[in-house]
């Protein structure tokens, strides 16, 4: 059963803005600092984000003196395509780079300005309608025409590079994100652009030289880094330009029609193609950090070369490798064979998902709703963990990224695995028989009291129907393990309830009765529990859940398998 995509989803603010760091550590001073100054635990820390921030700080210092150049904020960015919908790896890419900016902040004090750019990439001509949206046939004469210049078929904004904007900064703002937005036709048409593409002019030539060599031989025919708007379709056009002059700021080409045209490339009138655009938007506005995917990696040296053509410095570069779907393949939006940020926040909450995009970003992994149960269970023993470690732990504690170094206290009593567990060995259709269960652990627990518990309830629900009970393939059990349990069950039925504390002696009295029973591998007998009792090859805890369902409950659910 897939996901329902339809379901209302809560937000969570599972991401907030670079807190102040503790008032205990020292405060550095920006015109005289040296890396050596450095807090000894930001110093050694092996977390990524904080190795980045250590190399964006080590861009920043002026070369054979003490203290950093700033000229305006550290400016982390980031990119977005509005052809479509944001999606999770919009969400990997700013909820990645907004642990990197924590970092700095952390690390430096508080000291030095930061800000994150949100840059939409909205005046890219629409190469193609997309399928979703309402009568597309209406959309077919604005086809190459920039994003912005493509009336809307919602009808709700200016144009179709607004709606998706706007859905975009919607998005970022439901996590609570700290950015600013900045769209690229506003850039080009502000004349923020305009120094930078007069400069694109005057070094045409060296820029064509970067880019030729990485182009086949028909596509170099036909090459120009500048992108003029065409002045009778509005299109984005693909032509060689016929002139250059820098000094006037026009170039020379043919339009769709065949007509000569000369045209000014400022105020509006002209993009520049990808590869030239990544480079010129480095040095225009001053980008210290930026991540991108490992499908950009080969083109990167191209982005510099060109920063530096046009006179900027390139910025701190962090290449995070693909997403695959449940079949080892690359996740492409395309081919739809992914999870939406949706799909995740139906079963888990969002700082589950962060704790997916913190891990090992620059090793490919599998996205699938089967990684979400480990994924909630493991942020919370970063949870639990935190608030015995000392500094140095901490920096590397997940937890610490994921909140911007204020995590929460409060841990859940029961894992996400466990409560799964429950439901289905209760058959649990809501969350109030799960409640059930967890006042007899936990008796001063209540919804109201535990609000984190009781949204986990509901995931668990949620995806034990999706995902659990679809799939569960119990077999019958061998003469030696059908014994075995049976055994189990006779012995948890003699188990007072009333004296069970926790699940460790339930835990030891299913080990003895393994042993018992002659399991060379102890771990051959709980996977025969779980087969045999829960339909499922693995599971939480044995005596733990044994604690929570009940032993006289779970003697009744290993007898009726065995009849």
């Amino acid at each position: 059963m897939k996901a329902d995509r339809h379901r209302h989803v809560p937000r969570h603010n599972a991401i907030q803005p670079p807190a102040n760091p503790v008032s205990a550590r020292p405060m550095i001073d920006p015109e005289n600092i040296d890396l050596k100054d450095l807090d000894p635990a930001f110093a050694k820390s092996k977390a990524w984000p904080i190795e980045e921030a250590r190399n964006i700080l080590k861009r920043l210092f002026i070369e054979g003196k003490r203290g950093i150049k700033r000229d305006g904020p550290v400016t982390f960015e980031t990119g977005y395509g509005p052809s479509g919908l944001p999606h999770i790896g919009t969400f990997g890419e700013v909820v990645r780079t907004t642990m990197v900016r924590h970092a700095f902040v952390a690390m430096t004090g508080g000291q030095i300005d930061t800000t994150i750019l949100c840059v939409s990439d909205d005046m890219d001509g629409m190469r193609k309608i997309p399928g979703t949206v309402p009568d597309p046939v209406a959309l077919e004469p604005y086809l190459q025409q920039p994003l912005t210049r493509v009336p809307d078929p919602f009808g709700t904004h200016d144009s179709f590079g607004d709606n998706m904007n706007a859905r975009l900064q919607s998005f970022l703002d439901g996590f609570g994100f700290d950015y600013k937005f900045r769209s690229a036709t506003a850039l080009y048409k502000s004349g923020a652009f305009d120094p930078w593409l007069i400069r694109t002019l005057e070094q045409f030539d060296a820029i064509m030289a970067v880019m030729l060599p990485t182009l086949g031989e028909e596509r170099r025919a036909t090459y120009s880094p500048i992108l003029p708007i065409s002045p009778t379709t509005g299109r984005v056009l693909y032509v060689p330009m016929k002139a250059v002059d820098a000094k006037a700021g026009t170039v020379t080409f043919d339009d769709e029609d065949g007509t000569e045209v000369t045209q000014s490339v400022t105020g509006g009138n002209a993009k520049l193609q990808w590869k030239p655009d990544f480079g010129m938007r480095w040095a225009a506005l001053g980008v210290d950090f930026e991540m991108f995917g490992k499908d950009h990696q080969d083109n990167a040296p191209i982005y510099s070369k060109i920063c530096r053509i046009l006179g900027g410095e390139p910025p701190v570069q962090y290449v995070y490798e693909l997403f695959l779907d449940e079949r080892g393949e690359k996740i492409s939006k395309t081919k739809g064979n992914g999870i939406s940020v949706e799909d995740w926040l139906t079963y888990a909450p969002a700082e589950s998902l962060s704790l997916f995009q913190f891990l090992r970003p620059r090793v490919a992994k599998r996205l699938y709703f089967d990684v979400i149960p480990k994924m909630v269970d493991e942020y919370y023993q970063h949870l639990a963990a935190y608030a015995d470690q000392d500094e140095k732990a901490r920096l590397n504690n997940p937890v610490w990224h994921i909140h911007s170094g204020q995590p929460p206290d409060y841990v859940p009593p029961l894992s996400y695995q466990l409560l799964l567990n429950l439901v289905s060995a209760a058959n649990a259709s809501s969350k109030d028989i799960l409640w059930g269960f967890i006042t007899r652990y936990a008796p001063d627990a209540t919804p109201d009291a535990n609000p984190e518990m009781d949204r986990l309830c509901d995931y668990a629900v949620r995806y034990y129907q999706d995902f659990v009970a679809p799939t569960k393939a119990y077999r019958d059990p061998t003469d030696a393990e059908r014994a075995a349990l049976a055994d189990l069950a006779t012995r948890l039925r003699a188990v007072d309830p009333s004296a069970v504390k926790d699940g460790e002696a339930l835990q030891t009295l299913t080990f003895t009765i393994g042993k018992d029973h002659d399991f060379e591998n102890l771990r051959d007998w709980f996977t025969a529990i779980y087969e045999v009792t829960m339909g499922q090859s693995q599971g939480p805890r044995f005596g733990s859940f044994v604690a929570i369902y009940g032993p006289h409950e779970t003697a009744d659910m290993i007898e009726a398998r065995l009849e």
